[in-house]
């Protein structure tokens, strides 16, 4: 039950200390009422206020854990759309191997997952986790190749398998990976949340319908077993979204705690586009684990794309560390290009760039993740600001001229910045970044 600012207050140390952010300990009370502060932020809570708070705030979807380390996280999430507040754990992606296919086939997907790496706007991401589906009748099999999977990568797995027994032993072959049993039945639950517990794993549940999924999680969690993941048995596209929204609703709007756990879910259409369509209304819809088909390339770039774009937290901009970036190899006469820290900027400058052929410098100041135009408009990228960042971050010393491009929709900051840089001239560049290698070619070479 949630408690008022006043009964928070209580637990405070009342020292009105402003640690915290905020003036007095009724304020803070008042923003933990409220989900706009977090009992950790106080630096001087005592371990019974700790306790109490965090459980009568205890996110509406349950954190999981995944993985040796449990760096996989599942759950926390505590809004329906993430311009509410921010989307707390996203979507994580799953390759599927199934244990009949063929041993080289097992192989060499799972090295494809291990080595697999894409860069988006600064971070280098992987695939999440290994699916071990039982296609054939072999428990042998399944357990062989879940131990060869957990091996081979080092990563969590999904254990899929309609054999309760099947999957008690593979949960025993690759304990300490931390991985998901799918899926317990109302009617093998109580096998299986033994199987998980005894061999540190999460359990995924599944039912006909919802009615008895959330029966049987809510003996479950009120057993005390709580590493649970959903699994709706749907048919379509669209009884799945329908029911990820029902769910993630009834656990965040009127805290329904035994559907209050992150989702699974498998993608088994063969058709690429159908398969990805899918994929893209999980990630978009609430999903927490994904796990496709098979190891496709240009399929997870596209779908990890998506996830960045979706679990980025929209009040807070993606930055770049404020720096003067080398592009290519430049040297002492290589020109100077100027650029704000939104890493999405960033990127696309620093590309369009490299793609030129051009070295060059990338003079990069702080303008708090912001935008060109919005940068100039906060008064954050100036001829000034500029000017001062260039002094400090040694810029002359590592040219010979006096010449900076700057960004054609900021051209209104060259007269201050030459007033700001003595010596130095500004040679005002395109408005849009596509037309970089263009101007290159036809101002610099």
């Amino acid at each position: 039950m949630a408690l008022t600012g006043l009964q928070i207050q209580k637990l405070l140390p009342k020292t009105n200390c402003k640690e915290c952010g905020v003036n007095t300990c009724l304020a803070f009370a008042m923003k933990l009422a409220a989900r706009k502060a977090a009992i950790a932020d106080c630096p001087y809570a005592s371990e019974e206020a700790i306790r109490v708070l965090a459980k009568a705030y205890e996110p509406p979807v349950r954190g999981v854990r995944l993985g040796p380390d449990g760096a996989l996280r599942l759950g926390e999430e505590t809004v329906l759309y993430r311009h509410e507040k921010t989307f707390v754990n996203q979507t994580l992606l799953a390759v599927n191997v199934d244990d009949d296919a063929p041993a080289a086939e097992i192989d060499a997907t799972l090295a494809a997952v291990k080595e697999y790496r894409i860069e988006r706007v600064g971070e280098t991401i992987a695939i999440d986790m290994v699916a071990v589906t039982h296609s054939g009748g072999s428990v042998e099999a399944f357990v062989e190749t879940a131990g060869k999977a957990w091996r081979a990568t080092g990563k969590a797995l999904v254990l899929r398998s309609a054999d309760p027994g099947a999957l008690r032993r593979a949960a025993e072959a690759v304990k300490g990976s931390r991985s998901v049993l799918a899926s317990a039945t109302p009617e093998t639950a109580d096998e299986l949340v033994g199987a998980a517990r005894d061999n540190g794993h999460v359990l995924a549940l599944t039912a006909p319908d919802l009615d008895r999924l959330a029966s049987a999680a809510g003996s479950i969690r009120d057993g005390g077993f709580t590493d649970l993941v959903l699994q709706f048995e749907t048919h379509s596209p669209a009884e799945r979204f329908q029911a990820n929204t029902i769910v993630r609703r009834a656990a965040i709007k009127t805290s329904c705690k035994p559907l209050g756990f992150p989702f699974l879910r498998f993608i088994d259409s063969s058709d690429l586009v159908a398969g990805t369509l899918e994929a893209i209304t999980e990630i978009t819809k609430f999903g927490g684990i994904c796990v496709l088909p098979g190891f496709d390339a240009a399929q997870i770039a596209a779908l990890i794309t998506l996830r960045l774009n979706v679990f980025t937290d929209p009040q807070k901009p993606i930055q770049v560390e404020p720096r003067i970036y080398p592009i290519g190899e430049p040297d002492a006469d290589s020109p100077v290009f100027l650029t704000t820290n939104f890493s999405l900027t960033y990127f696309i400058v620093g590309g369009e760039i490299e793609n030129s052929g051009l070295n060059a410098w990338l003079v990069v100041p702080e303008c708090e993740g912001m935008s060109v135009l919005t940068a100039w408009a906060a008064g954050k990228l100036t001829g000034a600001t500029v000017a001062k960042f260039c002094k400090e971050a040694g810029l002359e010393d590592k040219v010979n001229h006096r010449r900076i491009i700057i960004p054609g929709y900021v051209a209104q900051i060259s007269g201050d910045l030459e007033e700001s840089l003595p010596g130095w001239s500004v040679l005002v560049g395109p408005q849009e970044a596509s037309d970089l290698e263009s101007f290159i070619k036809a101002r610099l070479r």
